[in-house]
């Protein structure tokens, strides 16, 4: 009986370190395309006289530490 109890013991742990693991992921994609979003809306806002170069850069260097942080797999469509 304490045999099956540890195999669901073990079962059960690995499940929850799973699931941990996918919430991470889907947390790391929704960072990354925040800063795309961010990125673009600065871009464009430049683009239409209300923004500025330095808020592109700042948008663009958020997205290149992420990068740097999380690797860029986060950051694809």
């Amino acid at each position: 009986m304490a045999g099956f109890l540890d195999r669901a013991k073990e079962s059960a742990t690995r499940a929850l370190n799973e699931g941990r693991h996918k919430v991470d992921e889907v947390q790391e994609k929704r960072a990354g395309q925040d800063l795309l979003r961010k990125l673009g809306a600065a871009y464009y806002a430049q683009q239409q006289g209300h923004g500025s170069p330095q808020a592109v850069q700042d948008a663009l260097n958020a997205v290149e530490e992420f990068a740097r942080t999380h690797g860029d797999t986060h950051l694809r469509p």
